[in-house]
């Protein structure tokens, strides 16, 4: 229940995001969700790679309840280096006022 919540949060702020924007709002909102398992995947193919070649067998006892709750931070981390991304990137091209008027394009 408590990765539905978190999966709702990170839609939501990605699809108000792509909406001050003028951005697809769920197609971005999609990408956040996919962002957040992306991360969790990669971090842990990562770390199960390095625990195996540092201490192997480690992970054939391991609680995967826990590993799963270590993962979420990076999951997190990720939504959240991509929403800054996304802010700081269309902020920078979005279009000064000041070049708006007299603009009958639109």
């Amino acid at each position: 229940m408590l990765g539905l919540v978190l999966l709702y949060w990170i839609g939501k702020y990605f699809y108000r995001l792509a909406d001050e924007y003028q951005k697809s709002k769920w197609g971005f909102a999609l990408l956040g969700i996919a962002t957040y398992y992306a991360g969790i995947v990669g971090m842990s193919f990562f770390i199960g790679i390095l625990v195996e070649v540092f201490s192997p067998g480690l992970l054939d006892n391991a609680n995967e309840t826990l590993f799963g709750f270590l993962m979420l931070p990076f999951g997190i981390l990720s939504c959240y280096l991509l929403y800054k991304f996304l802010e700081k990137t269309w902020e920078q091209n979005k279009p000064d006022s000041i070049d708006l008027i007299g603009n009958t394009e639109n």
